[in-house]
């Protein structure tokens, strides 16, 4: 049973939502917030598979309360829902550590799969999707600036996670932020493709990506790959 966590600052929407989530047989709403600091709050208290996540709520907004929850380190996962599906919000919602996003509109089998998807560790956007919204909203990272102690420390983890990586699993999260499937990285590098899943697997464990999601924020942010 996949447990999730509906997050709408609009009665009708989570209503509809919960109707939805609640009429199949492996999916259960726990409860619903109204804003983020609800969210954050029931996401400790309750442990949810999932948070269906809105961006735009009064108070702590969606993407804030995704990095609350995906930084206290639980098992939790975020599936962010926006108004457009390539926006600053979608590209704010991955780097806070959301597992993907989908539109409002998309159809209730696409958000049903999505929640199934996420639940079981999957990432809703594919890979080369993620890298066009690196790529779109680059220019919004504050390269430029001092980095603050935080940052700083944030890098020194960076760097500790990469030295972790062997040189060939490090090549695969290079072409991983590049957008590459397995498929697509098996048949260039010349591996068998569960050779692929293997070290994928592996480098996500070094990592601690949460998912092919993060890893690809993280090699985008190592610079391993550069915005094309």
């Amino acid at each position: 049973m996949t447990t999730v966590l509906i997050a709408d600052d609009q009665p009708l929407q989570r209503f509809g939502f919960r109707m939805l989530l609640e009429s199949q047989d492996d999916m259960t709403v726990l409860s619903e917030a109204t804003n983020g600091t609800e969210a954050v709050r029931l996401s400790a208290d309750l442990h949810p598979d999932v948070v269906l996540m809105d961006v735009r709520m009064p108070g702590l907004d969606g993407i804030e309360a995704t990095r609350r929850i995906t930084a206290a380190g639980d098992r939790t996962r975020v599936l962010i829902l926006t108004t457009f599906d390539l926006d600053e919000y979608a590209y704010a919602g991955l780097r806070a550590g959301a597992s993907g996003f989908l539109v409002k509109d998309a159809q209730p089998e696409e958000l049903l799969s999505g929640i199934r998807s996420v639940a079981t560790g999957d990432a809703v956007v594919a890979p080369s999707l993620t890298r066009r919204l690196l790529d779109a909203y680059a220019h919004r990272l504050p390269l430029s600036r001092p980095l603050t102690d935080d940052q700083e420390q944030e890098q020194e983890q960076q760097d500790a996670r990469l030295a972790s990586l062997t040189d060939r699993e490090r090549e695969i999260l290079t072409v991983i932020g590049k957008g590459w499937t397995n498929t697509e990285i098996a048949t260039r590098l010349h591996l068998a493709e569960s050779t692929v899943k293997t070290h994928v697997g592996r480098i996500l464990a070094k990592t601690g990506s949460r998912d092919r999601i993060q890893a690809v924020i993280l090699a985008y942010d190592a610079k391993l790959v550069s915005p094309s």
